[in-house]
């Protein structure tokens, strides 16, 4: 897009051609109402407040694309009056319980009434029952709807369910008297809000989704809300603390809405979170999974003096990615201080991977992040159930999918019903278990500079290059003659016709074997022709499936050249909250030493966010701190309520180390490589009007020599003709910490889907024995309608479910037998 300038109420605003109105409007802080509008995703036209006046002739901002030199007035007699109107028709029958509706106080209804100055009402209508309806984790009130379409357009373009829709509402006809009184646009949208309502799109009684909650997160009225926090507070009691997310390494942008537990407990209590949801989507996790704080009474002084006392023995600290950078530097400088063996597998794998990669590539990260893919034409996903993973993921790639005509492929050995949902143009390929290599070899043979290609590269991928016969069937065209007879002179005469007949030909195709290693169609490479199409903007998103795969090391630099020799921008997807974080400040070692302190792990001493352990710790909502997030940047997040024990600081400084709060760290974190000496209070957290991500500051990505060794053949890795059980957990879980939410928390089960069941003559709930050698679990089943194929799941979330021995070596899939177990 050619950048361009137009003027709106006098004011030069740059843009991009193409780009609508209201966005640019938004960016240079001109205000335009619109009730429908969601950046980052289609225009509805459903509320018509957006009007304004370009060149003289009246459009719609949210649809209207900018052209070099247009001139665009946001308000004059005319659009004022037009939209009064059609807020005076929104509020026609709309319930007059202000004082006790959750959105009362941040309700846009009330806000655009008073803006616009309605104060009288000339419309009226017989109203309509609209009942109410309680789906799960959202409750929606139909009399409170004002059919803006908000909640079906995010569901669609953002989030990739497309669980929503406008269902008939059986409301009254407009007499035809009001087409000629109303104006045409509050017209227009009266008669189209009196015939729909929001229902669900499958039909069912309750949702059918992955329970995001955006759909309440951008209701502009009462009519969408969490089921848990109606009727609990009104809006303006609430003190909201902007954070991030701590649950997953998107890391983003929240905020706790935090007041008094009740009037005889004056202590805080988060009654739900909140986002900035034209900029950052929320998932599930942390929408529902936001009070797992550590509920400590008071600082256990024996504990404490208990766990300094081994720490001034112990040779090792074993933790989680689960933590802040101040902790995790407070980890290094104790290692640096004392010679501790620091242990963190899942840290540990990824910042191997990410050598590797960077070995290859010649940069310091990763080049991809949220916003690159969200702009993507044409992605590719490998190595990550991306829907349960990190779901933020997934937005993007359904928001690239919808919003740039996208296409792309996902790459998995478990099909995902809802990933296939996404758009008819993304390609679900599900693979051989542990054939992964096969398929990064396959793209650097499809995508790759040939002649920035190493010379060992090519000659290795030529042996997949197989000659092969293949018969097609063309159509030929041929002119033949007749003899008909002329109906008016009874003469015959000759007619030469045209006609077309099928013909089979032998052609010879090079066919290439690495279809055949990871288990895909021949036509693969007709299909991706089509999905190329006219695609110049490429992401590849890479996951944990990769990062303790048997071949890991060779997958890495396999990435790092795609990185460096393909259109193709990659994104290693952290695995945890700061997995990135842990991976680039704290030198981890391989093996642990004799006497172990746990941190939210456990250890022969442990300390703990779970309230489980030796000595209580705060958990990721009562610090303040930072992370670092997959977009490469670190972002600042606040205590939402107190604790009232002892934190990690406070054992460093008993070992001898000086720091008043755990924040005087934040700016030492500018002695690690690629971060940035800055104070914590100094840190921004918000999103401005153009939808820049200003928080934090962004690491600062370096260019390094490319030293990797020459990248190694395919290893087979076999799972063939093996029962297969993957580790994940379920949409919603990401750890202990979400399942301790109260309204998360659950039992773990083996995840399977309905042919599962059916091939193994079970039922949802049954028992089943799962067994590796010596290693044993009796668990239930439980149904998970959204995957499909015969690979179940076990979950880490569950404290009480010991199932990592299953995965002793790390990778993701691990082969067992599993049969019926009785109670």
């Amino acid at each position: 897009m050619s950048d361009i300038t137009i003027t709106i109420d006098g004011i030069k605003c740059a843009a991009k051609e193409g780009e609508y109105v209201l966005q640019i409007a938004r960016r240079n802080n001109i205000f335009i109402p619109a009730m429908c509008y969601l950046t980052n995703c289609s225009p509805t036209l459903a509320c018509r407040l957006c009007l304004v006046e370009i060149d003289g002739k009246r459009a719609y901002s949210c649809n209207a694309k900018a052209k070099d030199g247009m001139n665009v007035t946001t308000k004059n007699e005319e659009i004022e009056t037009e939209r009064k109107a059609i807020m005076r028709v929104y509020d026609l029958n709309h319930p007059l319980e202000c004082g006790v509706c959750d959105q009362s106080g941040e309700c846009e209804l009330q806000n655009y009434t008073l803006e616009m100055g309605v104060d009288s009402q000339h419309f009226a209508i017989a109203d309509t029952s609209r009942p109410t309806h309680d789906w799960g984790f959202i409750h929606y009130d139909s009399s409170l709807c004002i059919v803006c379409e908000r909640c079906v357009t995010v569901c669609k373009d953002m989030i990739g369910d497309a669980a929503l829709k406008t269902v008939p509402r059986g409301g009254a006809v407009l007499d035809k008297e009001w087409k000629e009184s109303t104006p045409k646009d509050t017209y227009a949208m009266w008669n189209k809000l009196q015939k729909s309502l929001i229902g669900i799109a499958s039909g069912a009684e309750s949702l059918d989704c992955t329970n995001c909650g955006e759909c309440t997160a951008v209701c502009p009225v009462g009519a969408l809300v969490g089921s848990d926090f109606q009727y609990k507070s009104n809006a303006w009691e609430l003190t909201k603390i902007p954070a991030s997310n701590p649950h997953s390494s998107d890391c983003s942008l929240m905020y706790y809405d935090v007041k008094h537990s009740s009037i005889k407990d004056p202590n805080p209590k988060i009654y739900r979170v909140n986002s900035d949801f034209n900029f950052a989507p929320l998932h599930g996790g942390i929408r529902y999974g936001y009070d797992f704080q550590n509920d400590a009474t008071g600082k256990d002084e024996k504990a404490f003096a208990k766990a300094v006392a081994f720490l001034q023995e112990a040779d090792t600290i074993a933790f989680d990615s689960f933590i802040t950078n101040e902790e995790a530097l407070i980890l290094q400088r104790l290692k640096e201080k004392f010679g501790y063996k620091l242990i963190n597998e899942d840290a540990l794998s990824y910042k191997k991977f990410l050598e590797g990669f960077r070995a290859m590539s010649g940069k310091s990260l990763y080049g991809a992040d949220l916003n690159k893919i969200r702009s993507s034409n044409f992605i590719i996903s490998v190595g990550s159930a991306f829907k349960t993973d990190n779901p933020n993921v997934g937005y993007a790639i359904n928001n690239a999918l919808t919003m740039n005509k996208g296409a792309g492929i996902y790459f998995h050995p478990i099909p995902d019903s809802v990933v296939e949902g996404y758009s008819k143009n993304f390609m679900s390929v599900n693979h051989k278990v542990g054939v992964e290599e096969s398929i990064l070899y396959l793209i650097l043979d499809l995508f790759a500079d040939k002649e920035k290609l190493p010379q060992d590269i090519i000659t290795y991928l030529e042996q997949f290059h197989q000659k092969q016969t293949k018969t097609i069937t063309e159509v030929v065209k041929e002119q033949v003659s007749e003899r008909v007879k002329d109906e008016e002179s009874g003469e015959e005469k000759e007619v030469v016709k045209t006609i077309s007949k099928n013909v089979e030909k032998e052609i010879e195709v090079i066919h290439n074997t690495l279809l055949d290693h990871i288990g895909m169609e021949a036509d693969f490479t007709d299909k991706l022709e089509k999905l190329l199409a006219k695609k110049d903007r490429f992401s590849l998103v890479a996951g944990e499936d990769l990062y303790n795969h048997p071949q890991s090391s060779n997958l890495s630099k396999l990435l790092g050249l795609i990185q460096r020799i393909t259109p193709f921008e990659v994104l290693l997807i952290p695995s945890k909250t700061n997995t990135l974080g842990v991976s680039l400040i704290c030198d981890l070692d391989e093996e642990k030493g004799k006497q172990v302190l746990g941190y939210n792990v456990k250890g022969d001493v442990t300390l703990s966010a779970l309230g489980n352990g030796d000595l209580d710790m705060p958990a990721l909502n009562q610090q303040e701190g930072t992370f670092t997030s997959m977009n490469k940047r670190v972002v600042p997040t606040n205590v939402a309520v107190p604790f009232k024990g002892y934190c990690l600081n406070d054992i460093a400084n008993a070992l001898g180390m000086r720091a008043k709060y755990t924040i005087d760290y934040t700016k030492e974190l500018g002695t690690i490589p690629l971060y940035q000496s800055a104070e914590f209070d100094d840190l921004p957290n918000e999103f401005d009007n153009s939808g820049y991500e200003n928080r934090g500051y962004l690491l600062a990505e370096e260019d390094c020599e490319v030293t990797a060794e020459t990248i190694a053949p395919i290893e087979a890795v076999d799972f063939e003709s093996s029962t297969v059980i993957y580790l994940a957990n379920p949409v919603m879980q990401f750890s202990p910490f979400t399942n301790k939410a109260h309204q998360l928390n659950e039992a773990g089960a083996l995840y399977v889907s309905s042919e599962f069941l059916e091939q193994h003559d079970l039922k949802s709930g049954s028992m089943v024995l799962i067994t590796n050698g010596d290693v044993k679990l009796i668990v239930a089943t439980k149904l998970d309608h959204q995957i499909k194929g015969l690979i179940p799941y076990l979950p880490t979330f569950d404290t009480k479910l010991d199932v990592m021995p299953f995965f002793a070596d790390g990778y993701r899939f691990s082969k067992v037998t599993i049969k019926g177990a009785e109670k």
